[in-house]
């Protein structure tokens, strides 16, 4: 009976690009995978089949030759095993698995890595005033984490020169294989703990584990202009790896405390500032606060309203490593007087008897347009 297609065994077409193969393997694999049907005959043949057709396509050089010459290119042993699973003897039922599940499981280089593991990440998290965000600051902070232990110079041992052998569950690998059914499973010895090594006399102080649990203080260089809820990245200052492994890495989360006078929007910094009635009518100037501690004078015209923005350029944030600055937008609240003097509702009344509408045009135009809709009938 002549052999199927390897495209069409996988359900693609023959320009298919090596993503699109890898999809369609994992796919139809885990269809007909033998656990999953067990007893059927049929589902572990097309099985096989699938695995032999990926083996052919996966590789450049082998797909090529498939390509021009079909299946007589591995005829006589010169590729695919017929009937077996497509594997080299090498690999075998591991490179399945590792194929299939490598990247679900975050194994690297066909999941044989040996040694011990590198050290975890740490978080940490620190708050700051915005002027410190503006100028930028040095923060010390203090850090639960594993350090190397000291006694023993994180090796483990209790003394430095104490020998270290294979283990003898492992033989070295730092993981050790089961399998169940058609696959293999990997997992971290639990006699080395992944480091390969059993140490013949274990540190009394860490156990054998070469790191010992402590609070760090650490002093952070926080950049002028950082953002709220920005990551900085201290590299190699989180816990210590076991040994001979890299540590880990320090992750500081930075939040920036809201001010009272001024509101951030990226490099721009807005100001609401407070001006009296008879200022924004007369016109003049006021001083207003500036965010790297200064003040600049800016000048109100006659007739300012509430609402009305006045730009400051280059009196913003400041932009995370440059020289740059943004603007600072200073934003007019025209306010109403309260607790009048007899003197000044006085004054007010005699004002408002002589303007009526004049010269609020804002006003005028409203009430105007309010006429219009009555006398229109659309307010019977």
């Amino acid at each position: 009976m002549a052999k199927q297609d390897y495209y069409t065994t996988l359900g693609t077409q023959k320009g298919a690009a090596p993503d699109d193969l890898k999809k369609a393997y994992r796919k139809l694999a885990m269809q007909f995978h033998p656990d999953r049907n067990p007893g059927d005959k049929q589902a572990e043949s097309k099985f096989k089949e699938i695995n032999e057709a990926y083996d052919v396509l996966k590789d450049e050089q082998k797909r090529g030759a498939y390509d021009r010459f079909g299946h007589a290119a591995f005829e006589n042993g010169g590729g695919a095993q017929a009937g077996g699973f497509g594997f080299q003897a090498e690999g075998g039922l591991n490179d399945i698995f590792d194929q299939m599940f490598g990247d679900f499981m975050g194994g690297r280089g066909n999941g044989r890595n040996r040694g011990p593991r590198a050290g975890a990440d740490v978080r940490a998290a620190v708050e700051i005033d915005l002027a410190d965000a503006f100028a930028g600051v040095k923060s010390t902070i203090r850090v639960p984490t594993r350090v190397a232990c000291e006694a023993c110079a994180g090796t483990g041992a209790e003394s430095r020169q104490a020998s270290n052998d294979v283990c003898p569950t492992c033989q070295g690998a730092g993981k050790v294989r089961a399998q169940q059914g058609f696959f293999l499973v990997e997992r971290t010895c639990a006699t080395c703990g992944g480091r390969g090594r059993v140490i013949r006399n274990p540190c009394r102080i860490c156990a054998g584990a070469g790191t010992v649990q402590r609070e760090r203080s650490l002093q952070v260089s926080i950049p002028a202009g950082i953002e709220d809820g920005t990551r900085i990245r201290l590299s190699g200052e989180g816990e210590a790896g076991g040994t001979g492994a890299p540590p880990g890495d320090l992750y500081v989360h930075v939040a920036v405390r809201p001010h009272e006078i001024f509101q951030r929007d990226g490099a721009n910094v807005f100001c609401r500032v407070p001006v009296r009635m008879s200022q924004a009518a007369l016109g003049g100037e006021i001083e207003v606060p500036v965010i790297d501690g200064s003040r600049q004078r800016v000048k109100i015209p006659a007739g300012t309203q509430t609402g009305e923005q006045f730009r400051l350029r280059g009196k913003g944030f400041s932009v995370m490593r440059s020289a740059q600055r943004g603007d600072m937008f200073i934003q007019v609240a025209v306010e109403t007087p309260q607790h009048l003097t007899k003197r000044q509702r006085e004054l007010l009344e005699a004002f408002e008897a002589d303007a009526g509408a004049k010269g609020s045009p804002e006003s005028e135009g409203f009430f105007a347009k309010v006429r219009d809709f009555f006398e229109g009938g659309r307010g019977e």
